[in-house]
């Protein structure tokens, strides 16, 4: 029988989705790639498919994930990009050979040099992470409003005023909380005559 892993978190900006294998940073983390098949699971689910991943690829993955998330969250504040995540993004970055080929339907798709090379995934991710961060694209970084996520997150809402990493949870959770808050005081209220 297969171990049950929690869900996906998948967005359409490839870096923070890989940042969100990773989530509820502030309160009980939650690790989404807990294994190195998982991790060759998430690849898969977002076009960088491989065959396997070793311990040590997964350790690369991760700090590459941890040194994403460090410089959009300082992207996000305002603050200087840490120079340790600037290094571990720049090294990933060059050390893929993974091209950009055009499908018959006009789509981009990324084809790695093999199925055996994380390291070519990896390359992409790093290469998508530096777009955004360095401003390339249209949107701003932000992060999640929850007090327990905190996820670094790419806005690209018109008004880029959004305030959740994921509507479907963290958001749904903060309106939850509000509604019952809500109702407990106006309950109270009624029970006691004050309105």
């Amino acid at each position: 029988m297969r171990a049950r892993f929690p869900d996906f978190r998948l967005g359409n900006v490839l870096a923070t989705s890989f940042t969100a294998t990773l989530t509820e940073r502030r309160g009980d983390a939650v690790e989404r790639i807990p294994t190195p098949q998982r991790f060759v699971d998430w690849l898969a689910v977002n076009g960088l498919a491989v065959e396997s991943c070793t311990t040590a690829q997964l350790e690369l993955a991760r700090e590459l994930r941890e040194s994403i998330h460090a410089a959009a969250t300082a992207t996000a504040v305002q603050d200087a990009l840490p120079a340790s995540a600037i290094q571990v993004i720049n090294d990933c970055s060059i050390q893929g050979r993974a091209a950009a080929v055009l499908t018959p339907e006009g789509k981009r798709q990324w084809r790695l040099s093999s199925a055996s090379c994380v390291e070519d995934a990896l390359s992409v991710i790093a290469a998508d992470a530096i777009s955004i961060i360095a401003g390339e694209r249209d949107g701003r970084m932000a992060l999640c409003a929850s007090p327990t996520c905190q996820a670094a997150f790419f806005d690209t809402s018109q008004s880029r005023t959004r305030k959740w990493c994921d509507m479907n949870t963290c958001g749904n959770r903060q309106k939850k909380a509000r509604f019952n808050a809500n109702q407990r005081k106006n309950g109270t209220a009624a029970r006691t005559g004050v309105i």
